[in-house]
């Protein structure tokens, strides 16, 4: 990215929150701080009201905005598979509310754009997986859920606890949604219990705003979940795997401990939080040829003992 597009691009990061941090600005750009406050400096010097405060970040002063944003080709077909994705694994809500943004979206577009989208449309499709959610769509979670974050509201739901086999009523503070192996779930501090629970969103019959406020400060939901990572002693494993086997760990991978992946040296980069190494590692051997360990040293260790007994016994 040059700079122009640069400067451009944080203007729009800007904008887009009341308070932005430099340290943000650098991790996005992957650019310097001393970059950073040049940028900055550019934006000051060509008549854009923004306020710097030491230690808090920058924000724009109120009333400000940008002329209409035109969107590349690329971020629009973006949109459109995103607009897939919300259709089939979201609340008929968020569907919704998704479709009318795109609405919005399209009409900024140029008309080459437009047409582009309009010949690319029927060659997307997301197919739900044989495993399907039993979820309540008519219920709008996602959307009683995400007002109760942000609202800081109690929600009410009736819930279908699987290991006990029975129902309850419950009062909950939401913390935080994700989406994992076909199934939305729901992260909250549930008052019943007096603790953090995982609702999976398939087994709410019922759910509501009760319209009280919580006043606790409640973890986000990637602090919450490095904490249940720590308090469970798991152990983080980053490994990199060729692109061809992918598709074969599908399934596998969740029971391993998957967290997420990325696209790193034309390799799939895959992190893990495992409770049990010995397992990973023996899982890991079935695809040796095919992958290699980032971190940590000690289950490099750990695959050349193993390697070392086997061809003992097989010398």
């Amino acid at each position: 990215m040059n700079r122009i597009d640069r400067i451009s691009a944080i203007l729009i990061h800007l904008q887009s929150r009341r308070v932005v941090k430099a340290s943000d600005i650098a991790d996005r750009f992957n650019i310097s701080l001393r970059t950073v406050y040049r940028d900055v400096k550019t934006l000051e010097e060509a008549g854009i009201p923004l306020i710097g405060e030491a230690g808090v970040g920058y924000s724009i002063m109120d009333g400000y905005r940008l002329p209409p944003v035109m969107f590349t080709r690329e971020e629009a077909t973006a949109f459109l598979t995103a607009e897939k994705l919300m259709e089939k694994l979201t609340d008929p809500s968020s569907d919704e509310n998704y479709k009318s943004a795109m609405y919005k979206i399209r009409s900024v577009l140029r008309m080459a754009e437009k047409d582009f989208l309009d010949n690319i449309d029927g060659h997307i499709e997301v197919l739900k997986s044989r495993r399907t959610s039993n979820t309540q769509l008519y219920l709008n979670p996602l959307q009683v859920i995400l007002k109760g974050i942000g609202e800081r509201t109690v929600l009410s739901i009736h819930y279908f606890a699987m290991h006990n086999q029975q129902r309850s009523e419950r009062c909950i503070e939401p913390v935080g949604v994700f989406y994992q192996d076909n199934y939305w779930h729901l992260i909250a501090w549930c008052r019943l219990r007096t603790d953090y629970r995982d609702f999976r969103l398939d087994r709410i019959s019922d759910i509501s705003l009760t319209g009280e406020r919580f006043k606790t400060l409640h973890p986000n939901l990637k602090e919450y979940i490095s904490r249940q990572a720590k308090e469970r002693n798991l152990e983080e494993v980053i490994i990199r795997v060729e692109k061809s086997i992918g598709p074969y760990l599908n399934e596998q991978k969740y029971y391993n401990g998957f967290v997420s992946e990325r696209e790193v040296d034309g390799m799939i980069e895959m992190t893990f939080l495992t409770g049990f190494v010995e397992g990973f590692v023996r899982w890991l051997m079935m695809y040796g040829d095919m992958a290699m360990i980032v971190s940590p040293c000690s289950l490099k260790e750990k695959i050349k003992e193993l390697s070392g007994i086997i061809m003992a016994r097989n010398s």
